[in-house]
C-alpha cells in the first residue's frame, strides 16, 4: 500500500555514517550527496523557497559540502517586492535567514522537471549551459537525499515552467529504474516530498523491480492536501509546510546518528493532526539512520533555541494557502483595507466556483449529457495505472492550455482527479473528454491564473 502528501522514498542497505573531516563520509568510503527543490515561484508559495532553504542549512551545518548539494529554486522571493527584508528568507516566526548561503544552482525557468529528472541522473551533457551545469554525480557508494516541495495533484508534481511541464509518476519511475539498473549510479536514494496527493506518484504503479529497494513514508493519505503552517503578518504570507516544519525541527533537536527513519516518521505523524501520516513499503528501510542521509554534527547547547509552536487555528491546506492569506489580512485596522480584503475574498471564492463550473461542464459533455454518469465521475476514487497516463496526460495538458494553467493556480490542481477518473472509467472516452474541454474552455469565460 502506498499514500501520500510527504513521501519518503528509500532505495536499499543499512550502513553506519562517520564523521570525516571533509564531511559526512560512509564507512566504505561513499559519500552523502543532496538534490534540494522548490517547484514553484510566487510569494504566497514564499514557504516552499523557505523549506528547501532550511533544508540546505541542515545538511550544510551536518557536514554535508556544498560541492555534493545541488539547489533547484526559482529564487523570486529574497528580493521581491513584498519582502519587507531583502535578501532574508525565514521558515519560522522570527526565525534565522535561511537564505544565506544557499547555492542557486538552477533559478528561474531552469527549474522545471526535465532538468530535475536530469540532474538526478547525473546527465552532466545534457545540462551543460543550463545554470551551474552541476548534477547528482554519485558512484556506487554513495548515497542521495532528495528534498521536493511543491504543489502536486493525482500523479503529478507540478513546476513553475512556462511551457505548462509537469513531473508524472511513470517518468520519475523510470529514472529510479535506470539509476538502479546501472548499480553504479547509488547505493541508497532517499526522497522528501513536499506536495498535495504525492502518494499517487508510487501508489500501486512501483515497478516490481524496484519493489524491494523503496520504502515509502506518507505524510496523508493519497487524496489528502499538504498543509501551510507559521502565516507571518507582516510578510502576509505563510513561512512553512507543516510536514516540513517537523521534520526540520525534529532533525535539529534529535541526534541523528542514533535517531532511525523510522522514529522520525513516527515523530512527525505523533505530531501532525492535520492529515493521517502513514507507512509503507520496506519498513526494514526504516532502521536506518537519519544521519546517513542528513549527515550530523551536534550543535553547542548555547546554538539550540527554542522552537516556536505551531498555531494549528492558523495551519491551511496548501490549495487554499492564497485564500487564507486574504482571510487573514481581512483582519487589518483600517476599515478601507477590510473592505480592500472582503472584496477580494468574495472575487476569488466566485472564481474557484467558476473554476468547479468549468469541470462540470466538462464532464457532462464528456459522458454525453449523463448525469448519473457525473455523479459516478465524480464519486471515483480511481488510482492511475501507468497505462492510464496517456489519456491522462493529454486530458491535463490541453486544460492547463484552454482552461486554467494549472502551474499558476492551485486550486485547478485539486480538479484533476475527475479527469484521471475518466481515463480510469473506460465508458467516458478519451476523445469525447479532449473534445469537451476544447468546446467548453473555448466558449466558457475563464479566470486563469486566479487561485
Amino acid at each position: 500500500m502506498w499514500r501520500q502528501t510527504s513521501i519518503i522514498v528509500t532505495l536499499t542497505v543499512v550502513l553506519q555514517i562517520l564523521t570525516a573531516v571533509n564531511g559526512y563520509q560512509l564507512p566504505n568510503g561513499g559519500k552523502i550527496w543532496a538534490l534540494l527543490v522548490a517547484g514553484s515561484n510566487g510569494f504566497d508559495n514564499y514557504r516552499h523557497q523557505a523549506d528547501i532553504c532550511h533544508a540546505y542549512q541542515i545538511l550544510h551545518r551536518n557536514g554535508i559540502p556544498d560541492e555534493n548539494i545541488v539547489v533547484m529554486m526559482y529564487d523570486d522571493i529574497a528580493y521581491a517586492h513584498s519582502n519587507l527584508d531583502p535578501g532574508v528568507i525565514i521558515n519560522q516566526p522570527n526565525g534565522p535567514n535561511v537564505y544565506e548561503g544557499v547555492p542557486k544552482d538552477y533559478t528561474g525557468e531552469t527549474v522545471n522537471s526535465t532538468n530535475f529528472l536530469k540532474i538526478l541522473s547525473g546527465d552532466e551533457k545534457g545540462m551543460e549551459g543550463v545554470g551551474s551545469g552541476r548534477v547528482i554525480k554519485s558512484g556506487p557508494k554513495d548515497h542521495i537525499f532528495v528534498n521536493f516541495v511543491d504543489h502536486g495533484a493525482t500523479g503529478l508534481l507540478a513546476f513553475p515552467d512556462l511551457s505548462g511541464q509537469n513531473l508524472y509518476a511513470p517518468e520519475l519511475l523510470k529514472t529510479f529504474q535506470q539509476m538502479a539498473a546501472k548499480k553504479t549510479v547509488f547505493k541508497t536514494l532517499v526522497m522528501y516530498v513536499e506536495a498535495c496527493e504525492s502518494g499517487s506518484m508510487f501508489d500501486g504503479i512501483l515497478p516490481t523491480d524496484l519493489n524491494e529497494l523503496v520504502s515509502l513514508l506518507s505524510f496523508v493519505k493519497m487524496r489528502q492536501s499538504s498543509y501551510a503552517c507559521y502565516y507571518d503578518p507582516e510578510l502576509g504570507t505563510y513561512l512553512g509546510d507543516f510536514f516540513s516544519v517537523l521534520w526540520m525541527q525534529d532533525s535539529e533537536k534529535e541526534n541523528l546518528v542514533r535517531e532511525m527513519i523510522h522514529q522520525q516518521f513516527e515523530i512527525v505523524r505523533t505530531e501532525t493532526n492535520t492529515s493521517h501520516v502513514e507507512e509503507y513499503g520496506d519498513l526494514v528501510i526504516g532502521s536506518l539512520h537519519v544521519s546517513e542521509f542528513l549527515g550530523y554534527r551536534p550543535s553547542p547547547p548555547e546554538n539550540k533555541r527554542p522552537l516556536p509552536a505551531i498555531n494549528m487555528n492558523e495551519v491551511v491546506s496548501s490549495r487554499d494557502v492564497p485564500l487564507g492569506i486574504l482571510k487573514m489580512k481581512k483582519h487589518a485596522r483600517s476599515s478601507e483595507e477590510r473592505e480592500h480584503y472582503a472584496f477580494h475574498i468574495q472575487r476569488m471564492t466566485k472564481s474557484r466556483k467558476h473554476l468547479e463550473k468549468i469541470v462540470s461542464q466538462i464532464l457532462l459533455m464528456a459522458s454525453g449529457y449523463d448525469v448519473n454518469k457525473v455523479e459516478h465521475l465524480k464519486n471515483m476514487n480511481y488510482k492511475l495505472k501507468l497505462e492510464d497516463y496517456d489519456c491522462y496526460k493529454a486530458l491535463v495538458s490541453l486544460f492547463s492550455e484552454e482552461c486554467f494553467k494549472i502551474s499558476e493556480n492551485a486550486y485547478a490542481l485539486s480538479q484533476l482527479k475527475y479527469f484521471a477518473n475518466i481515463c480510469g472509467d473506460g465508458d467516458v472516452q478519451m476523445a469525447s473528454a479532449l473534445i469537451a474541454i476544447k468546446n467548453i474552455c473555448t466558449f466558457e469565460e475563464t479566470m486563469n491564473g486566479v487561485d
